[in-house]
């Protein structure tokens, strides 16, 4: 058993990660497979965000929400899949006690920013269909800086507790993560200390981040249904529904992940369920939001089209 103090922990533990398999042929197999993932994940979200940036006509509230987004996906999977892909490549599958826990939390940080940032959106889609005469005023600049500002400073308090205590546990002599990054319910179960105070308080804290974001959201889109429906004209109806129709599918693909991931117990943690679940969580939305946002959106093509003639005539 290993019991000792953070500074202590900090200098000589260090984890070995189990990734997901013990054959070199079928982790160089794994790490290819990945790297075109994460590289995917990498452009399309760069050049959604560089798109926004660059064209002054997609300065709109949607949009720099949008752009937000696409910074937090790459930041996201920019935290596991380099150190994912480094052991896949050279099979040194071990990482450090301070590299883990800085893993988790901002695996855990930017998880909640999304959560926060999805609700926001949700609000902006809300403004824009119910009370589209007020859409100035209560999305202005000042009020979405205030919001951006909030996402990510709100998000940030949240996993310092998760850390903290996940850091003053105990560990035992196995120190072999049955994941590919480090993650809460794998570190809980090589824990000796008894850990449901650590696992209840998890639940408490995400409960609160989850259902307040999830509320906003949910209430959110109660409102724009009910005012799509209340209006006259398919056309008016389609058009309205169009406008939200990506952030909603965003929405269910990002909560229906979190839901199975995050959702029970560390007694019942199947490593190869978890992992598995894991991995959808996060490359799922990062790979398809730069398609959902953008395919159908001829706004975002127009914007794209302008760009490629302004470099090809530089």
């Amino acid at each position: 058993m290993l019991n000792l103090s953070f500074s202590s922990q900090s200098q000589m533990i260090e984890f070995t990660v189990d990734c997901f398999s013990d054959s070199y042929k079928y982790q160089i197999h794994l790490f290819l497979l990945f790297l075109i993932i994460y590289v995917n994940i990498i452009l399309g979200n760069i050049t959604v965000f560089t798109c926004i940036t660059l064209d002054s006509h997609l300065h709109t509230p949607m949009y720099i929400f949008l752009g937000c987004l696409s910074i937090v996906d790459i930041l996201s999977t920019s935290n596991i899949f380099p150190k994912f892909l480094s052991m896949l490549l050279t099979q040194r599958k071990t990482i450090t006690f301070n590299g883990c826990m800085t893993q988790l939390y901002f695996f855990i940080y930017f998880t909640c920013t999304e959560f926060f940032l999805l609700a926001v959106m949700a609000y902006d889609r809300y403004v824009a269909i119910c009370h589209p005469l007020h859409y100035v005023t209560l999305m202005s600049k000042k009020h979405c800086t205030w919001f951006l500002v909030g996402t990510w400073l709100a998000a940030a308090l949240e996993p310092i507790l998760h850390t903290v205590f996940i850091v003053n546990l105990s560990y035992s002599s196995s120190l072999e993560v049955n994941h590919f990054f480090c993650d809460i319910s794998p570190l809980l179960k090589l824990s000796c200390n008894d850990t449901i105070h650590v696992e209840i308080a998890t639940y408490v804290l995400g409960a609160i981040v989850g259902l307040s974001a999830f509320t906003l959201t949910l209430s959110s889109y109660v409102f724009i249904i009910n005012t799509i429906l209340s209006i006259k004209s398919a056309d008016g109806r389609q058009k309205a529904f169009f406008t939200c129709a990506s952030h909603l599918t965003s929405v269910i693909i990002f909560y229906g992940t979190s839901l199975s991931l995050h959702v029970k117990p560390t007694k019942t943690y199947e490593p190869t369920q978890d992992k598995i679940f894991s991995l959808l969580y996060i490359i799922l939305i990062p790979v398809l939001n730069p398609f959902i946002y953008t395919v159908k959106n001829e706004q975002f093509k127009e914007a794209f089209r302008r760009l490629g003639r302004n470099a090809k005539r530089e």
